[in-house]
């Protein structure tokens, strides 16, 4: 529930003989302890620049009772090299939710232009409950816990209601007096620590993936801090966080159906068919197929829900032609194509297709860092379950209501929705402590989003710029990548981010740009 701002009782003037008196104010409330707290900073490492320092402040676990127990949040910092031109503070988040970002300024400082650059010190913190910053934990978790669920299937749902319900009790048992308190309104209120604990006036920020709904929280918690704020690869506050999953499922249609598209221009090589139609009819064949034979890759087994699991695939018309068609000559001859190459299975390789009976990872997750480790060293699948079922109390109670959304939609939308709409551990997590934040204020920040997004699709992006009231979208038409601003050096929307960070103006209107194709 939101804090209730203190009542301050307005004093009447009382008429007498004596000259006319200001009534006496009432007394400011003091600034509590973690709001007065200064960093100590020190070098991060003795294999980093002496520049990149650190510091661990104090946050509340409950903000509803800061007297109470504290949490680390560790911090870091590479400062402005040019004083004279130096603006202030530029906090990153690169995502997840339970991304670890202390390092994080160590590529920002290499990417970004100077002249941007010096502008900001460069903030980096690892977020409530992971990495240096009082990690939670669920226990060991197996590989297939370490997923986000699997497709559905009548035969093994009560499997896949088993895992669910395993990852919520085994996290409930190790950790559940913070984990309710593992909220993006929370992390908020953290990133208003630091900016207290820095001295600043106010914060700008940079955040991808997951970031940019913190970001949007912060700016309506706190819209008087929020300077500078870039938004890149948006999440729509009305999806989370089913939505959001589920989201993956509606925006891979057309993603196949522009891949089928792509691929049958480039029949000659590719061999999957000459028109949109064999293409797909291609796929789905070669589905089947695994599904009862798997297809073999040097001891690797894939079913035709392998092949489904990482919807994100077909985003990028190029590495679907390449992987299906490998898998299709393995299918076939036992043997890769001429001139395949074995990496093209690596969209399918990367991460456990895990959790469930037959799951998958989170589609094209955020590549893990150094400070990314195993559950037992604060990893990110305990705060990832902790953020999108404590968030929001809209996740279903009732096992059924998944079963037949993920049959529903396994007929709706046959690449990912019945691995979207299956059951997730939510179902069986703690009641959320607050409810979401609403979208009400009004928040002069750039969006900037690829048309081809695989993870935060364009629908998304859109849904984020739509709840931000007074912000600018940047959108790269052909672009395919995960993240736009400083991920490619032919991003045609770097420039209007470059600008809007040095200067702070924003475009007078949405700008839509065209970057290059990633392959002819």
């Amino acid at each position: 529930m939101k804090r209730l701002a203190p009542l301050l009782a307005t004093v009447g003037l009382v008429a007498t003989s004596l000259p006319l008196l200001t009534a006496p104010q009432a007394a400011a409330a003091p600034t509590p302890a973690h709001m007065r707290q200064k960093p100590d900073w020190h070098r991060c490492s003795p294999d980093q620049p002496a520049a990149y320092e650190c510091a661990t402040l104090k946050v509340p676990l409950d903000y509803q009772h800061p007297e109470g127990r504290m949490l680390d949040l560790a911090i870091s910092r590479i400062k402005s090299e040019n004083p004279g031109k130096r603006r202030g503070v530029l906090l990153f988040n690169p995502g997840g939710p339970g991304t670890p970002a202390l390092h994080r300024p160590l590529a920002l400082d290499a990417q970004m232009p100077k002249d941007v650059r010096d502008q900001y010190d460069l903030i980096g913190f690892d977020p409530r409950g992971v990495g240096r910053s009082s990690p939670i934990t669920c226990g060991p978790l197996s590989r297939e816990e370490e997923g986000v669920g699997g497709a559905y299937r009548p035969e093994t749902f009560a499997s896949d209601v088993a895992w669910a319900r395993a990852i919520a009790d085994k996290c409930r048992e190790k950790s559940g007096d913070v984990i309710p308190y593992i909220t993006t309104r929370n992390t908020a209120r953290d990133l208003d620590v630091i900016r207290a604990a820095l001295g600043e006036r106010k914060i700008s920020y940079l955040g991808y993936s997951y970031g940019t709904y913190l970001g949007a929280v912060y700016s309506q918690m706190f819209p008087q801090r929020a300077d500078r704020f870039v938004l890149d690869s948006g999440v729509d506050p009305q999806r989370i966080w089913r939505g959001m999953i589920q989201v993956w499922a509606t925006e891979a249609e057309p993603a196949f159906a522009r891949w089928t598209r792509w691929a049958a221009e480039r029949s000659e090589h590719y061999g999957l068919g000459a028109t949109p139609e064999e293409v797909s009819a291609t796929f789905w064949r070669l589905v089947e197929r695994a599904d009862r034979d798997p297809i073999v890759d040097n001891g690797q087994k894939y079913t035709g829900d392998d092949l489904r699991a990482d919807p994100s695939l077909f985003f990028s018309p190029y590495g679907a032609s390449a992987a299906i068609r490998y898998l299709k000559s393995l299918a076939e001859t036992g043997r890769p194509p001429a001139g395949g190459e074995a990496q093209a299975l690596n969209p399918l390789r990367t991460g456990p297709r895990a959790g469930g009976a037959n799951a998958s990872a989170a589609p094209g997750a955020w590549a893990p860092g150094p400070a990314e480790a195993s559950d037992a060293e604060g990893g990110a699948t305990p705060v990832y379950w902790s953020v999108v079922c404590g968030d929001t109390d809209s996740w279903p109670r009732d096992p059924e209501q998944y079963a037949r959304d993920a049959a529903r939609d396994k007929v709706k939308y046959p690449v990912y929705g019945d691995f979207a709409s299956n059951i997730k551990p939510c179902a069986f997590w703690q009641r959320p402590v607050e409810a979401p934040t609403p979208m009400k204020t009004r928040a002069d920040v750039l969006t900037v989003q690829n048309e081809w997004d695989p993870i935060t699709p364009l629908a998304s992006g859109q849904g984020l710029h739509k709840a931000l009231r007074g912000s600018r979208m940047v959108l790269a038409l052909n672009g395919e990548k995960h993240g736009v601003y400083l991920s490619d050096p032919a991003s045609c929307a770097d420039a209007t981010v470059n600008a809007y960070l040095g200067t702070g103006r924003l475009p007078a209107a949405d700008v839509t740009c065209q970057d290059p194709p990633r392959f002819p």
